[in-house]
């Protein structure tokens, strides 16, 4: 089984994978949103069911800084309703070969984009390259912080 993480921006959105042990998130790509997020939700749905082990599907929350959900929230919590319900039609119908509906869970994204320009950087990348990479690194930010709370089980040790 591998996760799916998503990061919703107006231009593009973001992809990243797991491996299948769920420790190590990996960008997947883009895909270009032309300005609205909502126009990319069949081709999102496609995606999942091209990758028929995706068991989770972690979406960037993007709340404010002080924690509080505002409009960009609201419209993420909006898309995901969106998509649970996109994912579910499309397991009725057999031409997309969705055996399953994965999870689809929200995770906190505050600063993923700053995290996400310091790691290219921090890989050399110019910044003037950060553009069409930086969705898909904000994704790997946004998965791989639900992969590492994944693997801390409630008592504090760290499961192997």
């Amino acid at each position: 089984m591998t996760w799916l993480g998503v990061d919703l921006g107006e231009a593009r959105v973001g992809l990243a994978m797991s491996d299948p042990e769920l420790c190590l998130a990996h960008p997947e790509g883009n895909i270009e949103a032309g300005g609205d997020y909502f126009r990319v939700l069949d081709e999102v749905v496609d995606f999942i069911a091209d990758h028929d082990d995706i068991d989770c599907v972690v979406v960037g929350l993007p709340l404010l800084l002080n924690g509080q959900e505002g409009k960009s929230a609201k419209k993420a919590r909006r898309w995901v309703a969106n998509l649970v319900k996109r994912l579910s039609i499309a397991s009725q119908d057999e031409s997309y070969g969705l055996v399953q509906v994965p999870r689809v869970v929200m995770e906190d994204e505050r600063l993923s984009t700053v995290s996400a320009h310091h790691q290219l950087s921090a890989a050399r990348v110019s910044s003037r390259s950060h553009r069409p990479v930086v969705d898909q690194q904000s994704a790997v930010v946004i998965l791989q912080g639900a992969l590492d709370r994944h693997q801390v089980p409630e008592d504090g040790e760290i499961s192997e």
